[in-house]
């Protein structure tokens, strides 16, 4: 195991990338934030702290339930009411981004009705991809082979990611 990302540089990282997103996105009075389950949604909670506390702008954080090893097996379902998100600037955020899978699976969901913009955000992006999705804001783009992965794991002040 080789760690690539400790807690102190996992808190800057989504510092910087919620200063990315209120540099793009500040004319929107309103974002929702959809943190895919696990870890996405609990960067998609700091993300929404940082932002309100430099900005106005009204967030809604709600989560992406999808099965991530057979993502078109039981959908894709969300915490909140779809008939909210039409037409909306919406923040699709994932702790890793591997083969594109579970994000191109969420992303498709969103795409089932009209929106103003989507937006796809990574902690760490792999750059394997398998499906035809890009990271908007990437925390860190680590090229690794084929066989290793990358692991995230946040809880508290101990938060880390490293490389399996």
């Amino acid at each position: 195991m080789n760690s690539i990302l400790n807690h102190l540089d996992i808190n800057r990282k989504i510092t910087r990338l919620a200063h990315e997103l209120l540099e793009n996105s500040f004319e929107e009075p309103v974002l929702y934030v959809g943190g895919i389950c696990g870890n996405g949604i609990l960067i998609a909670e700091e993300l929404k702290k940082i932002i309100e506390s430099h900005s106005e702008q009204e967030i809604h954080v709600f989560e992406i339930l999808i099965n991530k090893d057979e993502p078109w097996k039981d959908g894709v379902k969300l915490t909140i009411d779809e008939s909210r998100l039409k037409n909306a600037y919406i923040i699709l955020v994932d702790d890793v981004l591997n083969s594109g899978k579970t994000m191109q699976y969420a992303l498709m969901k969103f795409l089932e009705g009209p929106t103003k913009s989507i937006k796809t955000l990574a902690l760490v992006d792999r750059t394997h991809r398998r499906y035809p999705i890009k990271a908007d804001f990437v925390g860190l783009s680590l090229s690794t082979t084929l066989k290793e992965r990358v692991e995230v794991e946040l809880n508290g002040t101990s938060s880390r990611a490293f490389l399996v």
